[in-house]
């Protein structure tokens, strides 16, 4: 039998803060990315680094990054504040191309570090 808390909603983390194994925030769940052809969450697309939502950098980051922390509910995502301070980001009115191949391969690989 599937475990409850196998299933969430996406309205459920949207918005949540996200937490490195240091316990630090680093920053909030925007956005989930589906990848409509597998089904399968691609990214999530974190927010970070601005005060009360202006001037933040935007950072997909592989949704395999993550781990889930049902007991204190929260997104844990295993980095520093300062590898995600110099990931690759975007500004929120221009986004990447998500199906990109390159796209796709500079920030698995930034991820898998």
């Amino acid at each position: 039998m599937s475990n409850p808390s196998m299933f969430m909603s996406a309205t459920t983390l949207i918005g949540d803060n996200i937490r490195n194994a240091q316990d630090e925030s680093l920053g909030e769940l925007k956005e989930i990315m589906l990848n409509t052809t597998s089904g399968e969450i691609a990214y999530a697309v974190v927010s970070y680094g601005g005060i009360l939502g202006l001037g933040d950098k935007l950072f997909a980051v592989p949704w395999k990054a993550f781990t889930i922390d049902h007991e204190n509910h929260k997104l844990v995502l295993n980095v520093s504040k300062e590898r995600l301070k110099d990931a690759p980001g975007f500004d929120k009115d221009r986004w990447p191309n998500f199906a990109d191949p390159s796209f796709v391969s500079s920030v698995g690989a930034y991820y898998a570090r």
